[in-house]
């Protein structure tokens, strides 16, 4: 444990100025805000930053327990309002996410990191700026990648429908319930597939990278990282409609997402590809539905910055008893040691991608066993979540139930049957049996 709190120190204390301006492949240094001091309240992590710019982001606030807590309520309340549809939504940033568009738009000075405006400001510029050839090759991975998308969106539907199975009680006959060991394997499973995917996106940004001119590193180079107002007001969704048309929709998604990480990957730096938000992990229960509905198909929206960590103290403190309460404030003790082994495995992955951005091979079995190792304590956490939340499943009053669906306040907003990412699945849904995810009977 010591080696490991080492690593979080060294991963936290360089997210500074000092940090973010290393290994800047474009030649731009721009330094982010400083780190908050200690004690300062976490941050929500979820929205645009307009209403708190005082605001500052590091790993050391999203593992800190205090924004853990508020997190995981937040989700607990999602899933014991929400349905199966509403805990598959996700949006598809939060896969292959070692190229520092988070921690990007985390710290956006301009306020729209988590505007639609901001994600297509910046693809806009660099399809702007790219020749056709370098368009070519994202393009060219789009269409290599965009079932593999699929195929790692679809992976996690099983494992949801297991914890609702927990949730309600619909266990198989004679079992004990969840079983971690195998939920964590699935989850391996499922991470190092992300991982592969992660790594041929950096082989293909990198070569890009490599063959930018002078004049597009000179361009790109006067955007700063992390402040929207430094970015021309370009949007290329014109020319990206022209380049997937007849495509698959997770091809359009996948090639504005290459653009918008080329520019936060190149212009940023090991730490801010080694950061995550608190609700990186356990994305199975419906949190991002709640939170970002409301801005789905709104072209200027600022989800608000204090929705997780005001809804999550409310159903912590206004809604819960104490009995059900510990059920979740006991999680974030529990997962420490998880916690602060995913900085460490998140740090390793992203230092040997960016190992291509310096002209080195990445080691790929390397890259694979530390995405499975990433997936394993995935799964551990989330089964602490789905069990604690399904014990409080099981206690709730009906008083309690109507306080819990005001909460939530997304009256008129019906979920789909599921989702592959943000897009409802249409056809009829056919799961695998799921009973592997479970002790067997006794």
């Amino acid at each position: 444990m010591k080696i490991i709190l080492l690593l979080v120190a060294a991963a936290v204390g360089t997210l500074g100025p000092a940090g973010l301006a290393r290994e800047n492949a474009l030649g731009d240094s721009p330094a982010p805000p400083e780190r908050p001091a200690r004690r300062q309240p976490p941050p929500d992590q979820g929205g645009a930053r307009n209403e708190r710019p005082q605001q500052k982001f590091s790993i050391e606030q999203a593992v800190s327990d205090t924004a853990q807590l508020h997190t995981i309520a937040f989700s607990g309340l999602a899933f014991l309002t929400g349905d199966f549809g509403a805990s598959t939504f996700m949006p598809p940033g939060k896969v292959c996410d070692f190229f520092g568009f988070q921690y990007m738009r985390d710290i956006d000075a301009g306020g729209k990191g988590h505007n639609p405006m901001f994600l297509n400001r910046v693809a806009g510029n660099v399809l702007h700026i790219l020749n056709e050839g370098q368009k070519q090759s994202f393009l060219d991975l789009a269409g290599e990648q965009a079932s593999q998308l699929e195929e790692l969106a679809r992976m996690r539907l099983p494992l949801i429908w297991s914890f609702h199975r927990q949730s309600q009680g619909k266990v198989p006959m004679g079992s004990d319930g969840l079983n971690q060991a195998a939920v964590s394997r699935y989850t391996g499973d499922i991470f190092a597939l992300d991982a592969g995917l992660s790594l041929r996106r950096a082989e293909v940004m990198a070569a890009v990278a490599r063959s930018l001119t002078t004049e597009q590193r000179t361009y790109l180079g006067a955007m700063k990282f992390g402040d929207f107002n430094t970015w021309p007001a370009i949007d290329e969704r014109d020319q990206l409609r022209a380049a997937g048309q007849g495509r698959p929709q997770l091809f359009n998604v996948a090639y504005m997402t290459y653009a918008s990480e080329f520019f936060s990957w190149t212009a940023g730096s090991l730490e801010a590809d080694t950061y995550f938000c608190p609700e990186r992990h356990g994305t199975y229960f419906g949190g991002f539905y709640m939170k970002d509905m409301p801005a789905m198909g709104k072209r200027d929206f600022d989800i608000s910055t204090t929705r997780t960590g005001d809804s999550g103290r409310a159903f912590l403190e206004e809604v819960l008893t104490e009995t059900q309460r510990r059920h979740i404030t006991g999680i974030a003790s529990a997962q420490r040691k998880a916690l602060l082994e995913t900085i460490e495995v998140r740090r390793s992955i992203s230092g040997e991608l960016r190992k291509l951005l310096a002209g080195g091979t990445p080691d790929r079995t390397q890259i694979l066993k530390l995405g499975r190792r990433y997936g394993e304590l995935d799964g551990e956490m989330s089964w602490m979540y789905a069990v604690a939340f399904a014990k409080i499943n099981g206690t709730l009053t009906a008083a309690q139930r109507a306080s819990l669906m005001k909460l939530r306040n997304l009256e008129g907003y019906p979920s789909a049957e599921a989702y592959l990412y943000s897009r409802p699945i249409t056809g009829k849904l056919q799961l695998p049996d799921t009973d592997h995810f479970f002790f067997p009977p006794r």
